[in-house]
């Protein structure tokens, strides 16, 4: 990120441009523009870097405080033109990041079943007492509708729930 004092202050808020550009509609910005201020390498570390910035300061849902903070050491200038790219264009990012988490994956959970059995002992041992929880989830995926059975122990159990309560929270500052 450091190689940004490379170029203007205005130039700098034109290449952010167009890195969302990019992001946005598939139209990344050429190197021939830049050529004498960059190599090849140090081309695309710069644009990848401002490209997970941008995303993950949109995602997060970070503050203005939060984006000059995190663009402190770029030097003065720098910030708030990156900053004033993403105040203009916060919202195009946005569905942009959405569009991209929504292409992972075109399976949808369209219901789910779940049972609690109490294992009280196994082949190995005599007394297990041991809860688990069968997890029937019902995916619709490409129209066509496929069970998926997990069993799961407490531990396990107690980390689906952690990620799911995460996801819901990355969902919920997306809207």
């Amino acid at each position: 990120m450091l190689s940004l004092k490379k170029v203007p202050t205005a130039e700098c808020h034109r290449l952010c441009h167009r890195v969302v550009d990019e992001i946005c509609r598939g139209e990344p910005p050429s190197l021939v523009d830049y050529s004498d201020t960059w190599s090849l390498v140090e081309w695309l570390d710069l644009k990848d870097c401002l490209t997970s910035l941008l995303l993950k300061m949109v995602g997060d849902g970070s503050s203005d405080e939060q984006v000059l903070a995190g663009l402190s050491d770029v030097g003065p200038g720098y910030g708030e033109a990156v900053l004033s790219v993403l105040e203009a264009r916060r919202e195009e990012l946005r569905k942009a990041l959405l569009q991209r988490t929504h292409l992972m994956s075109s399976a949808n959970l369209q219901d789910f079943d779940w049972q609690l059995k109490l294992a009280l002992s196994s082949d190995k041992i005599s007394s297990l007492q041991t809860p688990l929880l069968n997890l029937s989830l019902y995916v619709r995926e490409e129209g066509a509708l496929r069970s998926v059975a997990i069993e799961m122990g407490r531990e396990e159990l107690n980390t689906l729930i952690s990620s799911l309560e995460a996801a819901n929270k990355v969902v919920l500052q997306l809207k």
